[in-house]
């Protein structure tokens, strides 16, 4: 068995639906001409860099659990115009360009003229996909909106996306704070758009010039940890004695002030309050602090379904 038909195999094994099309452009999209990174972890239903920029930020092609979730609920049809805001490598655009057909068109628009750059490279053999910079907007580049695509974080859908839906017409967009978010169908009807929670996610943002890393402040460090305890615990990664350690430093980061230095201003780094909290706790909090690290990056991700899945299992790094 190929490598793509055993994560879909697993992926059905997990509980998320395929609707056929998608399965069938799945297979004619390969995920390696929309990277120049290592695109195994795609196979393992992980996401996938396909850009670093100069300054630090970082876009991946989401997970193919949360690919598949979002185009399912997309609604795709035979000679649709699909806006998708947030590039995402091209890799969407690409599935959605062979769903909707020559009759379709996708407009692909993106806050980074360098993000632009490389997913209009990427997508060069497909004619039906234009991909523009957030600064056209102005030039009268979108089709009438029926169907939107958001593919990162944000706190509220911009008004050139929410003020032009048509009648009917609706978004699907991860609308929340940067360490969470609910995935949401925003459908007009007449003046109002109408929600419809469909699960939460985490998403990165938009525009990867977000995605520098900073010191989060010690209410989002908080909330962070907070976030990943339950998942180690349920994946016995932690005891129960490191987990109520975990919920005790939770409350301590709480009472810390949010509107600390970043630790270069001080000349001893490790004086940082946040940081000294932390290195307070010792040998078993140094100990865990890879595992939160690498459940924080990857809290939209899964990892390979076992042989014996239990098939009536949900997905569960996608909580709906």
């Amino acid at each position: 068995m190929g490598n793509l038909a055993k994560l879909l195999s697993n992926l059905k094994l997990s509980g998320i639906e395929i609707p056929k099309h998608i399965e069938r452009a799945m297979y004619k999209v390969d995920i390696e001409d929309f990277t120049n990174y290592d695109p195994d972890d795609f196979y393992f239903d992980r996401p996938v860099i396909f850009m670093k920029s100069q300054n630090g930020g970082i876009k991946n092609i989401s997970a193919p659990h949360m690919i598949v979730t979002m185009l399912h609920y997309l609604e795709l049809t035979e000679g649709q115009h699909i806006v998708i805001y947030g590039a995402k490598g091209g890799y969407l655009s690409a599935l959605i360009a062979h769903v909707i057909e020559e009759k379709g068109s996708v407009t692909v628009i993106d806050p980074s003229m360098e993000v632009v750059s490389h997913v209009s490279k990427k997508l060069i053999g497909y004619p039906t996909v234009k991909c523009y910079h957030t600064s056209q907007l102005g030039e009268n580049i979108l089709p009438k909106l029926n169907r939107v695509l958001v593919t990162g974080q944000l706190e509220l859908l911009p008004t050139w996306l929410s003020g032009e839906l048509e009648d009917s017409g609706f978004a699907i967009a991860p609308i929340g704070n940067r360490s969470h978010q609910k995935l949401m169908k925003l459908e007009k009807q007449g003046d109002e758009l109408f929600e419809t929670d469909l699960g939460s996610v985490v998403f990165g943002p938009v525009d990867i010039s977000d995605t520098i890393s900073d010191l989060p402040s010690p209410s989002e460090m908080a909330e962070m940890i907070e976030q990943v305890i339950e998942v180690m615990a349920d994946s016995k990664i932690v005891e129960d004695s490191e987990k109520s350690k975990l919920y005790d430093l939770v409350a301590d980061l709480r009472q810390l002030p949010d509107d600390l230095p970043p630790p270069e201003e001080f000349e001893d780094p490790s004086e940082h309050p946040m940081m000294k909290l932390m290195m307070k706790k010792g040998e078993w909090f140094v100990k865990l602090w890879p595992v939160i690290q690498v459940a924080m990056e990857t809290r939209i991700a899964s990892f390979d379904s076992p042989e014996n899945y239990d098939k009536k299992r949900n997905h569960n790094d996608f909580i709906p």
